[in-house]
């Protein structure tokens, strides 16, 4: 099979039950040619996912449970509708100290709560300038992608931390020379290899979603700031529908 194309937004912390007006616009519009998948902060996955629309957590705890206060088990995100979970974003591993390690250990207790592990890749702009990126997303996807990994409960998203939220993307050719290495990892490795999807996520926008879907091995996106509002995820939806 080929890589199903996905469209997720996540929308950090941001959103309060007034901002889910947003997702009854989404599915008021013209039906997507492409999965869709918005990943809220946990508070509103439940009226969320109520609505009809695929939904997916931010991050899980490795562990299923036990005395871990202010972690969410991934069976947890699954009992109240979610489908997936972001796990190694950049913003954890920045912000929380995340390792290759944790974030593989904490993709495995999604697999096992029947979760699609959304798992992130991505260089720093240091070393992205000392030439090292090629090296850190191998390196990314050894350590944090689970040996139990499929094309059915994994997709892989390149974010180059140095693209998020910066209104920075990189050129074409960067985004071709990292998702065709992913590629090639992924088919190295596990049997069905070629096909799980990969996103590009750093600054989508309306604007440049079309261009950045004609490359290469790119099956999708996850979209950040740009998922907040239909009026901008709505055209990054349909880019894709039509890629």
């Amino acid at each position: 099979m080929a890589p199903r194309k996905l469209a997720a937004g996540n929308w950090k912390m941001n959103g309060t039950l007034a901002a889910l007006a947003e997702i009854d616009q989404l599915l008021a519009g013209p039906k997507p040619g492409c999965d869709v998948l918005i990943c809220p902060p946990a508070v509103l996955i439940q009226a969320m996912a109520a609505k009809g629309i695929p939904t997916g957590g931010q991050d899980c705890h490795a562990k299923a449970s036990g005395a871990h206060t202010g972690d969410i088990a991934a069976a947890q995100l699954k009992d109240v509708g979610a489908s997936h979970v972001i796990l190694g974003h950049s913003e954890r591993r920045t912000d929380h100290g995340e390792t290759d390690e944790m974030v593989s250990a904490k993709a495995l207790a999604a697999h096992e709560a029947g979760l699609v592990a959304i798992i992130c890749v991505g260089e720093t702009e240091a070393q992205r300038d000392a030439g090292q990126t090629l090296d850190v997303i191998s390196a990314q996807l050894a350590g944090s992608v689970p040996d139990c990994a499929t094309a059915a409960n994994t997709v892989i998203a390149y974010e180059p931390v140095w693209a998020i939220g910066t209104g920075r993307t990189p050129t074409n050719d960067q985004i071709a020379e990292v998702h065709a290495l992913m590629r090639d990892r992924l088919s190295a490795r596990f049997a069905d290899g070629a096909d799980v999807a990969l996103l590009y996520g750093g600054s989508v926008k309306p604007a440049n979603a079309a261009e950045i879907f004609a490359i290469a091995h790119v099956n999708g996106a996850l979209v950040g700031g740009a998922s907040l509002k239909a009026a901008d995820f709505g055209p990054i939806i349909a880019a894709l529908s039509a890629a």
